[in-house]
């Protein structure tokens, strides 16, 4: 019998990679080498009706079999979440049985919006939970009486874990593998996956590493910039939005980081110019427009104050 049991509980249109990180690194680490034997690790898709499931990009999953009555089968449960804006109720057979679940103690996972979906069901009532920076927003909107964290990859409180999908879903899977299987074959997934390893506090892609901090006003800050990259706020509206002082969030932030708001705003703006830069076929003056400088002219200017060079060079250097 396998040692690391997974049900997994599949969205409408959810997310396909975040689910095929998450399985491939439990894939890897049950068996020898990549021959894909579910020797150490076993998986199943869980359904109450059992018709094919579609994700986001239209692929369709065929589940394995019904939840059943003994969810303690599973030393973990797994629910994918999707597109944001269909977040939706589970059916109730499976809310019951995550219920169950959580009442005789098994974990209860959520990848990329599945925190959402569990926080509809009841289930996360008291926890942190971890939601993609791009969905922070999303989150407040639709939910009371839970703090999302927006600045790690994956949070892991007690019996309830969660991360904001993609890359992430690999990184939370190989902690799990790492807590039953020994660091080993955590770290064997990875590397064939050609995935870093890294920590439930290493901050989420897209905040530069220099903006790294401890301190919870001024990570709100930075959150807040970086939501707004493409019309960047005021330090004005910022304070505004936090409800400190400006003088108070100056000090922060020279104390944490050693640089002013506006340049650590501006910071963010240029390692997003870099990003697409070098990831996308787009004009500069595009990723300009994308990244809240006032035109084409503004960037280099910026850009060669930070980066000794034009984004052009940049970009022919890099590719």
């Amino acid at each position: 019998m396998a040692q690391l049991n997974v049900g997994f509980i599949l969205a409408r249109r959810f997310t396909l990679c975040a689910l095929g990180n998450f399985v491939d690194v439990l894939r890897l680490a049950a068996d020898e080498g990549d021959r894909s034997r579910p020797i150490l690790c076993a998986w199943r898709v869980l359904s109450p009706t059992m018709e094919p499931i579609a994700s986001s990009s239209g692929i369709v999953v065929q589940p394995d079999e019904r939840p059943g009555d003994d969810p303690t089968r599973f030393d973990y449960l797994v629910v994918v979440g999707g597109l944001v804006d269909e977040v939706e109720n589970l059916h109730p057979d499976i809310v019951r049985f995550l219920e169950r679940a959580a009442a005789a103690g098994v974990p209860l996972v959520g990848v990329c919006t599945g925190a959402f979906a569990l926080h509809r069901a009841g289930l996360m009532q008291g926890y942190r939970a971890c939601v993609s920076w791009f969905h922070h927003e999303d989150f407040l909107e639709r939910f009371d009486g839970l703090k999302p964290v927006s600045d790690q990859i994956f949070v892991v409180d007690r019996d309830r874990l969660t991360c904001s999908g993609g890359v992430s879903a690999a990184h939370l899977a190989a902690f799990i593998v790492r807590r039953h299987l020994g660091t080993a074959r955590a770290a064997k997934s990875l590397h064939i996956m050609i995935i870093d390893e890294a920590a439930a506090e290493e901050p989420q892609p897209g905040m530069p590493l220099a903006l790294v901090t401890e301190d919870a006003l001024v990570r709100r800050a930075l959150l807040a910039m970086r939501q707004s990259i493409g019309a960047p706020l005021s330090i004005g509206r910022v304070v505004a939005r936090l409800g400190v002082g400006r003088r108070k969030l100056e000090r922060h932030f020279r104390d944490a980081l050693g640089m002013t708001p506006l340049e650590a705003d501006r910071l963010i703006r240029v390692e997003q110019a870099k990003h697409l830069l070098v990831t996308t076929r787009r004009s500069a003056t595009r990723i300009a427009t994308e990244t809240g400088f006032c035109d084409l002219s503004h960037m280099i200017k910026v850009f060669r104050a930070a980066e000794g060079t034009t984004p052009d060079a940049f970009r022919k250097r890099r590719i």
